[in-house]
């Protein structure tokens, strides 16, 4: 690629001048103007080589061109020095060819390759709905999986849910005291006693004392009645989770509880106590975080029952039987960021062999109108509602259109989608979401409609140019495309070293900044150019250009999570 190639020249050309290379920069440039790349290299060598920066770019520039770059019309210096690249025309040709020889490979990159790489994300609970802090987190998760899996790595997805626990017995304890009666939804009805439960544990102290009782009775299977109900409450959620992950369009390679994980962690909590990691406290066993400049977690209640912690430590041992891991992620909300600081540190102990390979990565929360989401009190906003509230919007939207039902659905279901990854994956992963549903179902700007209606406006060009027999045709000689490179062709080109960019940082909203303005460039593109045109020597030319284009959208949806409906 042709930042890789000019870094490299770059740095030749500083060891023929007796500097040795530092880090520098070389990136496209917000501004057309100042050329298809620009680097500070001379900037930051003249402080090393103590010359002027404008001097030692004049340097850099004349080695340069002594090179006789192939794809650089020419070079120049600007501001306080910056090198700017202006490339030949031959090479956004180029671009356009490789762009439709590589078809849906394009963009496609080898910087995990081969690598195993486990992902934990969503995270779904059982006897909990669907919520929207679950969005985020899948959101977040499946995407750094895709652009993982686009580097070339093996992902292996995992949902850890938590089956066991005080919210558990709450909603057991819901269930005893208002039967299922089959006149709503398993799940809204798990929902409602679960939240009658916590209302319960935090007003009645009999209550209190009763969930806590059927909590150990869960642990235990002590009870035939309580283990009835938690049996048939976890089998219906598992079953609407199936539902949900449909919806999502996700696989997860592994599904663990958390119960399966208390003996085990118990039983690695045992041997490392014994070794003086942990210790006792009170009846109870903990990690003293202190001595590392962090804080103390229990591992062991004063009951004798296996906090989270512990779970996690079986959760780790577990994984690793599982799957053979290079990396494993684990996507959390930012609220357990110091809990995870806490746990990497035991994980060093515990598990050395594998401590370095654990990545946390956290986000913030997604809030509406009404503010931060709970489902402690029951007035929790579910990802189910949410959605469906988006497709009702988009219903609004295309009711007067010519639609059959099956497309009418597709849209709906698909656009939904869209509005509510966009919104999320836009903004860097650590930040709070506020999300706007009637500005997320725009077909106009800032949303993820919008992209997938430029896409099909694209595909609908292609279509109309094959019914016509003008061809997507680019020879190597550059005679039969307009002389002038337009902003479009030169957004196109950049594509990979986003995408590289993009996986490197973990970072999908880099995907997206990049597929607004390249929307955007198509757009005003399309607004003054008549691309189906017969008449018109470039046309094949304009039209290879919609190609790529569509491709590249298709690509870097896909890398987000988000699909494309055939009609909008």
């Amino acid at each position: 690629m042709i930042k890789q190639r000019l870094q490299k020249v770059i740095g030749h050309a500083l060891v023929d001048l007796g500097i040795e290379p530092a880090d520098f920069s070389l990136e496209y440039p917000t501004d057309f103007a100042h050329g298809d790349l620009s680097s500070n290299v001379a900037m930051v060598h003249a402080k090393i080589s103590k010359q002027n920066p404008k001097a030692l770019a004049e340097k850099i520039v004349e080695n340069l061109l002594g090179q006789k770059l192939s794809d650089v019309e020419k070079i120049d210096i600007a501001g306080p020095g910056f090198v700017n690249f202006h490339l030949k025309r031959e090479y956004f040709v180029k671009n356009v060819q490789q762009v439709l020889k590589e078809g849906s490979g394009f963009g496609k990159n080898n910087l995990h390759q081969d690598e195993k790489i486990m992902i934990e994300h969503t995270n779904l609970n059982p006897f909990k709905p669907f919520h929207i802090g679950h969005l985020v987190n899948h959101s977040i998760g499946e995407s750094i999986s895709r652009l993982l899996e686009n580097g070339g790595a093996e992902v292996k997805r995992v949902s850890y849910g938590g089956d066991v626990g005080l919210h558990v017995a709450k909603s057991v304890w819901g269930m005893l005291h208002e039967p299922y009666d089959g006149k709503e939804e398993v799940i809204a009805y798990l929902g409602r006693v679960y939240a009658t439960g916590a209302t319960a544990y935090e007003e009645d102290k009999n209550a209190q004392l009763e969930i806590k009782e059927i909590n150990k009775q869960i642990y235990e299977r002590s009870d035939p009645k309580i283990s009835q109900l938690y049996d048939w409450g976890k089998s219906e959620s598992l079953k609407y989770f199936e539902k949900i992950y449909a919806l999502l369009g996700v696989n997860f390679s592994f599904q663990f509880f958390e119960s399966e994980m208390a003996p085990i962690g118990l039983f690695l909590v045992e041997e490392f106590l014994a070794k003086g990691v942990f210790e006792k406290s009170e009846g109870a066993i903990v990690f003293k975080g202190e001595k590392y400049g962090l804080h103390t977690r229990v591992f062991v209640n004063s009951q004798g029952l296996a906090t989270y912690e512990t779970k996690d430590l079986g959760l780790v041992k577990r994984k690793l039987e599982s799957y053979d891991f290079d990396t494993c992620i684990i996507v959390t909300a930012n609220e357990q960021n110091e809990y995870f600081k806490v746990m990497i540190k035991v994980f060093e102990f515990v598990f050395p062999s594998v401590a370095n390979k654990m990545r946390h990565i956290s986000h913030g929360f997604l809030r509406l109108s009404e503010g931060k989401m709970s489902s402690r009190t029951g007035k929790v906003v579910t990802g189910e509602s949410l959605i469906r509230s988006i497709e009702d919007l988009v219903d609004e939207k295309i009711a007067k259109r010519e639609l059959s039902d099956e497309e009418k659905s597709e849209i709906r279901k698909k656009v939904a989608i869209a509005a509510i990854k966009y919104t999320i994956l836009k903004q860097s992963p650590g930040s709070d979401i506020i999300f706007d549903i009637k500005k997320s179902v725009s077909f106009e700007g800032d949303s993820g409609p919008y992209l997938q209606y430029s896409s099909v406006r694209a595909q609908s060009v292609l279509n109309k140019a094959e019914k016509e027999g003008i061809s997507t045709f680019v020879d190597d000689s550059a005679d039969n495309v307009p002389k002038t490179v337009s902003e479009f062709e030169k957004l196109l080109a950049r594509y990979p070293d986003v995408v590289r960019f993009a996986t490197v940082q973990l970072a999908p909203q880099q995907i997206i900044t990049y597929l607004i303005q390249l929307a955007g460039a198509f757009n005003s593109y399309y607004a003054v150019n008549k691309i189906v045109d017969a008449t018109d020597e470039y046309s094949s030319y304009k039209v290879a250009l919609t190609k790529g284009f569509a491709q590249i959208m298709v690509h870097g949806l896909s890398l987000l999570g988000i699909s494309v409906p055939e009609k909008m």
